[in-house]
């Protein structure tokens, strides 16, 4: 008999195994104040999903104890004894009310699950969104997110901030999604359910965060090859916390005049192609907004700790910090890239 041989796995495919292994130790090593489980919800959508879950597990449990159990009985009580070769068993040739019960119980299983199913379904798209919420255009890229706020005037990357809402003052955020190149999927487990970022197809959804602290969350639907590094962060902030966040992402970058030199090598060379930073002649939409990037945890859509050490690694050659990248290597000497990082660690 022939031996099926296993393939060798991607190495994207290996991240993609790896990933509930990569963001426990992330929760731990970044001092997360909560991990991405769904079984802690911290937002109404997210809640009304769990209770829904719980009740279809209870459901589908039952049955299976049920089943089980009648199987478990039936071996025990009928199983083969020595005198069974000379007595055939009673045989039963249908039975009406049998038939009927295994039709009408399973269908009236399936209505329950199908009526509450949609009552959970529309009670999350239709809730009315009240004049307090802050809106948030979200888009996905290969393979970062970017967050727009209209209102306020903000463009940001890879970290979300949003208020915390309480019965008292409720402040509910409710997304935007869309998509600037593939498919994508933004996923905070404690915070709602899994909504698709489609091309040309905005989708909409709605978070209302009841505790302030750190969420962590992921691309979910396959981008490319680096889909598994796709992450978010998401803060939800208290109403002075996110006031004070927003009165400084509304300025411009402060500068030092010390690293002039670094925003002339940033303006001679393809960065302000793709980047922007708000006050410079950079203008760029297809990589993030940089001009409050150093006010960010992390690099590369959460890869890497936002330090002076992993930018200079990012400028040089991003595959260092990110297989797959679509960021090219920028090809600066080591006296100009020591200026660029100098100048980025500037904008706040």
């Amino acid at each position: 008999m022939q031996q099926r041989r296993s393939l060798p796995l991607t190495r994207s495919q290996v991240f993609i195994l790896a990933l509930p292994c990569i963001h426990a130790i992330r929760s731990v090593a970044q001092g997360a104040l909560t991990t991405p489980s769904i079984n802690a919800p911290a937002s109404t959508p997210a809640n009304e999903i769990y209770h829904l879950s719980l009740f279809v597990l209870l459901v589908t449990g039952t049955i299976f104890a049920v089943v089980g159990g009648l199987l478990a009985f039936v071996i025990v009580k009928f199983h083969a004894r020595k005198n069974d070769a000379e007595h055939e068993p009673a045989q039963i040739y249908g039975s009406t009310q049998v038939e009927l019960a295994w039709t009408v119980i399973p269908v009236l299983i399936v209505v329950v699950l199908f009526l509450t199913t949609a009552r959970v379904i529309f009670a999350i798209q239709d809730a009315p969104e009240p004049k307090s919420a802050l809106d948030v255009t979200v888009v996905g890229h290969q393979f970062w997110w970017e967050f727009r706020y209209p209102k306020l005037g903000i463009v940001t990357a890879n970290e979300l901030h949003v208020p915390v809402s309480t019965e008292a003052k409720p402040e509910p955020t409710y997304l935007t999604l869309l998509s600037a190149d593939v498919d994508h999927s933004f996923w905070v487990p404690q915070l709602g359910g899994k909504t698709d970022l489609i091309p040309n197809h905005p989708n909409q959804m709605w978070i209302d965060p009841q505790t302030a602290g750190l969420y962590l969350g992921q691309c979910a639907q396959f981008c490319g090859i680096e889909h598994a590094k796709m992450l978010l962060r998401v803060y939800v902030d208290t109403p002075d916390q996110f006031a004070a966040w927003v009165k400084n992402q509304q300025q411009q970058g402060i500068e030092d005049r010390s690293v002039i030199a670094g925003r002339h090598v940033f303006e001679r060379q393809a960065c302000m192609n793709c980047h922007s930073i708000a006050g410079t002649a950079a203008k760029g939409v297809f990589g993030p907004d940089l001009t409050h990037l150093m006010s960010r945890a992390t690099i590369a859509a959460g890869a890497a700790a936002n330090t002076p050490g992993n930018l200079r690694a990012w400028i040089q050659d991003p595959n260092t910090l990110k297989r797959g990248a679509l960021m090219p290597a920028m090809q600066l000497s080591d006296e100009e890239t020591d200026e660029v990082v100098a100048y980025l660690t500037t904008l706040h």
